[in-house]
């Protein structure tokens, strides 16, 4: 079908949605400006922050990372086009803000192929702009990718890649890079290293000013940071017999102190605090922090919570003389499917 029969139609009903999607379909890619000017890095700006926005909200799947992927693509677009040598910087750094925000949409979807190349154009990009900030942000990225994915040990030598030359980076982002450490230490299971780790984020974060980080920290609140270094401190109470206590305190601050502009960060936390409290805890009260993190977690579009709700699903079969367990996995799985 072409527009000109569309436009003489009266009714939806008579076109196959097919077809329709066809006719809406862009026919180019968005066009490029002939010269990098001003405007074209607050577009920059404001799609990223669009992006991290609805990634938190909404998890990172469906439209938001289509959104993104063509975003990234027209940003890379605008490298080969002239550039006033004073705006050359900032437009590396913009693309590499782009990048990351980008990379982490690919990364809660599991399309991790397409994340990885995210963060490679943002390392890149934040390496030539001279971005000591920007190139710390993607190497925690890549850190937490490669430790969620199995290889912690990958995942450690990114984080101490991104410490490189630390006292160009503000006390926030070290404290973000000491986290990735302790999560990558968590998942080996090493509870000296864990424990340091932890140590030295929590003592980086002491000193946080707000007003020294670049707008796109600002999310990494105490929140943020009890959730970070909880997930490191879980491995070590499921896995190595440590004290449930201490990642069960942080997981109840994050949960707390997340505000719905961060649905999916709390989301997650509620989930694995419910899953230490049903390993390790009172399952009566698992079910009920269960049930809380779930309220959030359903509405995302975040492979990362869905793999977390199934662990927290496995986690309550242990209970199954509790009906309350049973409930608690059926509504899990009738969320997982819907």
């Amino acid at each position: 079908m072409d527009r000109r029969a569309f436009l003489a139609y009266t009714s939806l009903a008579a076109i196959a949605p097919i077809d329709l999607a066809g006719l809406v379909a862009p026919t180019a890619p968005p066009e490029i400006p002939k010269r990098i000017r001003p405007k074209e890095l607050d577009h920059l700006r404001l799609i990223a922050d669009g992006i991290h926005r609805w990634d938190n909200t909404q998890g990172g799947g469906g439209l938001v990372g289509d959104f993104a992927s063509r975003s990234l693509a027209w940003a890379v677009r605008l490298l080969s086009v002239d550039c006033p040598q004073q705006l050359r910087p900032d437009l590396l750094s913009s693309i590499a803000r782009l990048g990351i925000v980008v990379g982490a949409t690919h990364f809660d979807a599991y399309s991790h192929g397409e994340a990885r190349v995210a963060f490679k154009v943002a390392s890149e990009c934040a390496e030539e702009a001279g971005d000591w900030w920007l190139r710390a942000k993607t190497f925690s990225f890549l850190s937490r990718q490669a430790t969620w994915l199995g290889d912690p040990d990958a995942g450690l030598t990114y984080a101490e890649k991104g410490l490189v030359r630390s006292d160009r980076l503000t006390p926030t982002i070290r404290a973000m890079m000491h986290s990735a450490r302790a999560r990558a230490f968590g998942k080996m299971h090493d509870i000296q290293g864990t424990m340091a780790a932890v140590g030295e984020a929590d003592d980086a974060f002491a000193h946080s000013n707000p007003a020294e980080d670049p707008t796109w920290m600002h999310y990494y609140d105490e929140a943020q940071h009890h959730g970070d270094t909880a997930h490191a401190l879980w491995d070590l109470a499921i896995h190595a017999e440590q004290d449930p206590g201490r990642a069960a305190d942080r997981f109840a601050k994050a949960v707390a102190g997340h505000s719905d502009d961060y649905a999916r960060s709390r989301g997650i936390s509620g989930t694995k605090l419910a899953s230490l409290v049903m390993a390790k805890g009172d399952p009566m009260q698992a079910i009920a922090l269960g049930h809380r993190a779930l309220t959030d977690v359903g509405r995302l579009t975040s492979q990362r919570a869905a793999d977390d709700l199934k662990e927290l699903r496995r986690f309550a079969g242990q209970h199954r003389t509790l009906e309350e367990a049973a409930h608690l996995r059926q509504r899990i799985t009738a969320t997982l499917q819907a």
